[in-house]
C-alpha cells in the first residue's frame, strides 16, 4: 500500500509548519499578539513587536496571580469570598530603536515591507520588518525568539531574543534600549464576562540596571508573593558592532542601552536573555535568575533555539498529523495541537487555563474543559504532559475538599468550575458552583490517562485519592428515588451548558457520574490487587470501606437517565423539553453569544443552548447508547442549539461522524478547527481558545478516525472526509507508538515501537507489531442489506404514486392569486415538506406580513385545489410495481406502514384503492414535528408495535430520510444518490426494489 500522504519527514516543506503573515495590520494587532504567543508551560510571551508600543501585549507566568475580594450585597453560606485573576507580570521582551535623537517604530514609521512566521516545527517566532522613519531613514529590523522548554523542574523561565537592525541608506548613531518594563493593568471585564475582571498591577519592589545586568521586582498584594524578572545580553560579532554605553533604572522600567553607528549596509545583532523567577518571598530570586542568565548567556541564543527545536521534534514525532487534499486544515491542526502542547501546565503545580498562555481572557482561570478536552489530546500525545496537568489538580485537592465542606458536604471533595489557586472564583453560583459536573470530568481525565498509559504509580500517589474523593460526593448530591422505582436522582444541578442552570437530572451529569462512579469503584479493586499495602494505608486514612464502594455501584447502576419515549430523544434535564423553543431571532452579521444580550433567567425559560450537554455526553460517555437514540437525540439538539460555546462545535462533529453525517461532520470539524486563526467568535485578542484547538484534534481522531477506548481497549471505525484524499496521526498508547494512515481505499495501521498490540477497526479485531503494518479496507465490507426487518414504512408521493405536479399547480395557482413569484426552482425546497412549512416558504417572497389567520386561509384554500385535483386520481396512478411489492411483502409478514406529511393522504390511498393493505398510515395532522424530525417514522413505528431500528423507511425526498436515519431505521432512496444525502442505498424508482434484497429471510 502507498502511503497516502508524506510523515512529519516532509521537513523541505516549510510551509506546511509554518503560520505566515506578509501584510503589516495594526487593526489586528492584538488578535496577531495571540497567534504567534510563545510559551512553556509556565512563561506565555505574546506576539507583539519589540520596538512597539506594547498596546494589548504583555508577558504571563502560569504561577503569578492576584487575589481580591468578591463583594456581595447579600452574601450566604458558600458564596465564593474571593476571585483569582492573573496579572501581567514585567515585560522583558522590549528593544527600543532610536536613530540618534529620534525613536523608530512601527506605529508612527512607514511600513515598506513585513514578514513573519511562527515556525510550528521548532518553537521559533521570526519576523522582518523594514521601516522609513518620519526623517526618511531606512532600516531593516529581523528578529527571533524561543521560550525554551525546561532543562530541568524548577528552573527559570527562559526568554531568548535575536535582534538585528541593517541600515538600507541610514548613516548615523543607533540605540538599542533593552528594557524590562513594568506590567500593565490586567485587562478590563466591561459587558463581557469572557474577557476577565480588571485588577491592579503587580506592585513594584525595585529595580536595578549596570552593564551586566537589569533586574525588576514586583509582588502581589493578595496573591502569590514576588516576582523577579532579570535580563543580560551577548553581542555577537557584526559589521557594526555594538557596545554597552548606559543603564536606567526607574519605578516604570530598568533598561540597558547599547549603541553603534551604522553605515548603509551594515548592521549590529542583540542577543537578549530574559529570566523570570516567582515564590512566596523574594529571597533567593536573584541568584536563580542570575544562574540562569549566566547558563544562557555562555550557551548563546542559538543553543537555546536548539533546546527548543529538540523537544519539539519528540514532540512531533509521537503527535505527527497530515491532511492530503487541503493543505489549510493541516496547518490549522499543527498549529492548534502547537498551542495545547506550549500552554498546558507541565511542572504538576501549574493549571492548564481556558486561554493557556497567551492573554488574559477569563482571568486565566481552569475550567472543566482542561480535563475534558485538552488532557485527552495529551494523554494520546504527550502522556508525561497529561500526567502533570493532573498532578496539578491533585494540588488542588486541599482545596477542593475545603469547598464541599463550604458547600456543606461532610466528606469528600469539590472542584470549582473556575479557579488558578484551587478555590471557587465564581460569584455566579448557578452556573459556578452548581456545576458539579466538574468533578466528573476530572474523573473522566483520570481515567483516560490511566488507559492510554497504565501507569500503576500515579494511580497510587495521586489518582486514587482524587477519584475516591470526588465520587463521595454524588450519593451526597443524589438519591434513590422511590418516585422513579428506586433510579438515582440528582438535583439541582448546572450541567455545561450554561444557558440552562439549576436543575434535576442532568443528562451530562447523571451519565457521567455513572462513568465516575463506576471508574472509582474500578480504581478500588485494582489498587487493592496491585498495591494492597498502599490501598489499605489510602482506604484508612480517608476512612473508606468496601460498603461505600458498594454504595457507588449500586448508584451507577440505578443512575436515572431521563429519556422521552414521544420522542425518542435524551432529555437535557427533567424540565428541559417541557419549555418553548427560543422565540427570539439571532442578530445578523457577527456571532454573538445571546449571555451578553439576555439576563440568566430569559434563557432558562426557553429550550436553548449554549452547547448540548446531551451530545457531549454521548460522545464522552455513550458506548452503550444504540446509534437511533444517538441520531434522534443529535438532530433534536442540533436544532435548539446555538453553538455560543468554543466547546461546541467539535462534540456535535464527532456524534456527526458516529451516526453517519459525513457532510455535518466536516461542517462542524471546520468550526471548530479555526476558531482562532479565523477570530470566529470575536475575542481571540484575548486569547487562544484551548478546548476548541483540542477539539479540532478530537474531531480527527475521535470523529472522521472513529476512536474510542472501551473496557481499556483502542476501537477505530475511520472515515474519509469527501475533499480529502487521505489523513493520518500518530498516537502514545501504553508505552507505544502507534500510526495510523487513511486514504480513498484503505485504512494502514503501524505500531513503530513497543510491544504488539490488538486494536479493533470497525469491530475486526487486527493485532499489530512493529514488523508488519496491517492494512485492512477504509469501511467494513459488510452491505446494510440485506437484514432482519419487521416492517415496511413507506412515504406516498414521489414513492407510490406523483402528484408533485398536481401540488406544484395548486400551489402556482394560490401564489398568483396574492402576487407572490412561484416557480419550478422555488418548488423544488416543497418536497417532502408539510402545507404550514411549505407556505411559509412561499411567503418569503411575498411583499407583506400575513398573520396566523390568514396563513391558515391561505393553507386551506391550497388544499382545497389540491383536493379538487385528485379526484381524478385512481388505481391506474400508481407507479409500477407498488401492487407486487406490498403484496411480497405482505406474503413474508412484514407490517406495512406509510409516513406521509400529507394530510390528505388516508383519502388519497383510497382513491389509489390500496388503503386495506396499510397496517397503521400515521396521522399527519397529530404530528408536531414535520420531517426531517424523526417523529412521524417513530409514530408509526410505534402503532406497529415493533421497534425503529427492524424497520426499513422508503423515501424520495432530502427530509424524508434525515427524518428515517433520526428514528434510527436505515433508509432507501428513491432517486439520485446526489438529491438524497444519507440514504443506505438508492433505487431509480419503487419498481426496483427487489424484497430478497433488502430483508433477510
Amino acid at each position: 500500500m502507498t502511503q497516502p500522504h508524506p510523515t512529519p519527514a516532509d521537513a523541505h516543506d516549510a510551509a506546511a509548519w509554518c503560520l505566515r503573515q506578509d501584510r503589516y495590520e495594526p487593526a489586528r494587532r492584538q488578535r496577531d499578539q495571540t497567534l504567534y504567543a510563545l510559551a512553556n508551560g509556565s512563561l506565555g510571551v505574546r506576539g507583539g513587536f519589540e520596538e512597539g508600543d506594547g498596546e494589548g501585549d504583555g508577558c504571563y507566568l502560569a504561577a503569578v496571580y492576584e487575589q481580591n475580594p468578591i463583594h456581595y450585597h447579600e452574601r450566604f453560606r458558600g458564596f465564593a469570598l474571593r476571585t483569582d485573576t492573573r496579572v501581567p507580570v514585567a515585560d522583558g521582551k522590549r528593544i527600543e530603536v532610536w536613530l540618534g535623537e529620534h525613536r523608530l517604530q512601527p506605529e508612527t514609521a512607514e511600513v515598506l515591507a513585513f514578514a513573519r512566521e511562527l515556525d510550528l516545527r521548532s518553537g521559533v517566532l521570526r519576523r522582518r520588518l523594514r521601516l522609513r522613519s518620519a526623517q526618511g531613514a531606512t532600516v531593516e529590523i529581523e528578529s527571533e525568539r524561543v521560550v525554551p522548554a525546561h532543562v530541568h523542574p524548577g528552573a527559570c523561565d527562559l526568554l531568548a531574543i535575536r535582534y538585528r537592525v541593517r541600515s538600507i541608506d541610514y548613516s548615523g548613531e543607533l540605540r538599542l534600549v533593552s528594557a524590562i518594563e513594568s506590567a500593565r493593568r490586567a485587562a478590563a471585564q466591561g459587558d463581557d464576562p469572557r474577557i476577565g475582571a480588571a485588577s491592579a498591577g503587580l506592585l513594584s519592589t525595585g529595580s536595578q540596571a549596570d552593564g551586566e545586568r537589569a533586574r525588576y521586582g514586583q509582588r502581589t498584594q493578595h496573591g502569590t508573593g514576588a516576582v523577579l524578572c532579570a535580563q543580560s545580553h551577548r553581542l555577537p560579532a557584526a559589521s557594526a558592532p555594538l557596545a554597552f554605553a548606559a543603564a536606567q533604572a526607574d519605578d516604570t522600567r530598568a533598561a540597558q542601552i547599547f549603541s553603534a553607528r551604522l553605515q548603509p549596509g551594515g548592521e549590529a545583532v542583540l542577543e537578549k536573555f530574559v529570566a523570570y523567577a516567582s515564590a512566596a518571598q523574594a529571597q533567593g530570586l536573584e541568584e536563580r535568575t542570575d544562574e540562569a542568565l549566566t547558563a544562557a548567556v555562555g550557551a548563546g541564543y542559538e543553543a537555546l533555539a536548539a533546546l527548543q527545536a529538540g523537544a519539539l521534534a519528540e514532540f512531533w514525532r509521537d503527535a505527527e498529523i497530515a491532511v492530503d487534499g487541503d493543505p489549510g486544515a493541516e496547518l490549522a491542526l499543527r498549529f492548534n495541537l502547537f498551542h495545547l502542547w506550549q500552554s498546558a501546565g507541565r511542572d504538576g503545580v501549574s493549571g492548564t487555563a481556558a486561554k493557556g498562555l497567551t492573554g488574559e481572557g477569563y482571568e486565566g482561570h481552569c475550567f472543566w474543559d482542561t480535563e475534558a478536552f485538552v488532557l485527552p489530546v495529551m494523554a494520546f500525545t504527550a502522556p508525561e504532559v497529561a500526567r502533570a496537568m493532573l498532578l496539578a489538580r491533585y494540588r488542588m485537592l486541599a482545596a477542593a475538599r475545603e469547598h464541599a465542606r463550604e458547600m456543606n458536604h461532610p466528606a469528600g471533595a469539590l472542584y470549582p468550575w473556575r479557579t488558578i489557586a484551587g478555590g471557587e472564583c465564581s460569584a455566579h453560583y448557578p452556573s459556578g458552583s452548581a456545576a458539579y459536573h466538574i468533578n466528573a470530568a476530572i474523573a473522566y481525565g483520570i481515567g483516560l490517562y490511566l488507559d492510554a498509559s497504565d501507569d500503576p504509580d500515579f494511580l497510587a500517589e495521586a489518582g486514587a485519592e482524587m477519584l475516591f474523593e470526588t465520587a463521595r460526593i454524588w450519593p451526597q448530591v443524589g438519591h434513590f428515588n422511590a418516585r422513579r422505582g428506586g433510579a438515582f436522582c440528582i438535583h439541582e444541578v448546572t450541567g455545561p451548558d450554561e444557558y440552562t442552570a439549576m436543575v434535576d437530572n442532568n443528562y451530562y451529569t447523571n451519565r457521567m457520574a455513572q462513568q465516575h462512579l463506576r471508574r472509582a469503584a474500578q480504581a478500588w479493586e485494582q489498587l487493592r490487587a496491585q498495591r494492597p499495602q498502599q490501598a489499605a494505608a489510602l482506604a484508612a486514612r480517608l476512612g473508606l470501606d468496601e460498603s461505600e464502594v458498594a454504595l457507588w455501584r449500586r448508584a451507577a447502576d440505578a443512575m436515572y437517565l431521563p429519556y422521552d419515549q414521544a420522542l425518542g430523544v435524551y432529555a437535557q434535564d427533567d424540565g428541559f423539553l417541557d419549555k418553548p423553543q427560543w422565540p427570539f431571532p439571532r442578530r445578523e452579521g457577527e456571532h454573538r453569544p445571546l449571555l451578553l444580550d439576555y439576563h440568566p433567567l430569559t434563557l432558562y425559560r426557553y429550550q436553548v443552548c449554549k452547547q448540548a450537554d446531551v451530545v457531549m455526553a454521548l460522545v464522552l460517555a455513550g458506548d452503550d447508547v444504540d446509534a437511533g437514540r444517538k441520531r434522534r437525540s443529535y438532530d433534536y439538539y442540533e436544532a435548539v442549539t446555538t453553538h455560543d460555546s468554543t466547546l461546541s462545535a467539535s462534540m456535535f462533529g464527532i456524534l456527526a461522524s458516529e451516526v453517519g453525517l459525513a457532510d455535518k461532520a466536516l461542517d462542524y470539524f471546520d468550526a471548530s478547527l479555526r476558531v482562532d486563526l479565523d477570530d470566529l467568535h470575536g475575542n481571540t485578542d484575548h486569547g487562544v481558545h484551548m478546548a476548541a484547538m483540542a477539539g479540532s484534534w478530537l474531531a480527527l481522531v475521535q470523529g472522521f478516525a472513529g476512536l474510542r477506548v472501551s473496557a481499556g481497549e483502542l476501537r477505530f471505525a475511520p472515515t474519509l472526509p469527501a475533499r480529502w484524499r487521505g489523513y493520518g496521526f500518530g498516537l502514545r498508547w501504553r508505552g507505544r507508538e502507534l500510526q495510523l494512515r487513511v486514504d480513498g481505499e484503505r485504512v494502514r495501521y503501524a505500531l513503530l515501537d513497543g510491544e504488539p498490540l490488538e486494536i479493533a477497526h470497525h469491530g475486526q479485531r487486527l493485532r499489530l507489531s512493529v514488523a508488519q503494518p496491517v492494512d485492512v479496507a477504509l469501511a467494513p465490507a459488510a452491505a446494510t442489506f440485506p437484514r432482519p426487518a419487521q416492517a415496511l414504512i413507506f412515504d406516498l408521493d414521489g414513492v407510490l404514486t406523483d402528484t408533485a405536479h398536481t401540488h406544484y399547480q395548486a400551489w402556482k395557482r394560490l401564489a398568483d392569486e396574492i402576487g407572490v413569484p412561484f416557480d419550478e426552482t422555488v418548488n423544488l425546497r416543497l418536497k417532502g415538506v408539510d402545507r404550514e412549512a411549505s407556505l411559509a416558504i412561499i411567503l418569503e417572497r411575498a411583499t407583506r406580513e400575513y398573520g396566523a389567520e390568514e396563513r391558515h386561509t391561505l393553507a386551506e384554500r391550497k388544499n382545497g385545489y389540491y383536493r379538487a385535483a385528485i379526484e381524478q386520481v385512481g388505481p391506474q396512478d400508481l407507479f409500477p410495481g407498488v401492487l407486487a411489492l406490498l403484496d411480497a411483502a405482505r406474503a413474508r409478514g412484514l407490517k406495512l406502514g406509510l409516513a406521509s406529511a400529507s394530510k390528505n393522504a388516508p383519502a388519497l390511498l383510497r382513491r389509489l384503492g390500496i388503503a386495506d393493505r396499510f397496517d397503521y398510515v400515521a396521522d399527519a395532522g397529530a404530528i408536531a414535528r414535520a420531517k426531517p424530525n424523526p417523529e412521524i417514522f417513530l409514530s408509526v413505528a410505534r402503532a406497529l408495535g415493533v421497534a425503529p431500528q427492524t424497520c426499513i423507511g422508503i423515501e424520495d425526498a432530502a427530509a424524508g430520510i434525515a427524518a428515517i436515519r433520526a428514528a434510527g431505521m436505515p433508509a432507501v432512496g428513491i432517486g439520485a444518490p446526489a438529491d438524497l444525502p444519507g440514504a443506505d442505498a438508492w433505487l431509480p424508482a419503487i419498481a426496483a426494489f427487489d424484497l430478497n434484497a433488502f430483508v433477510s429471510r
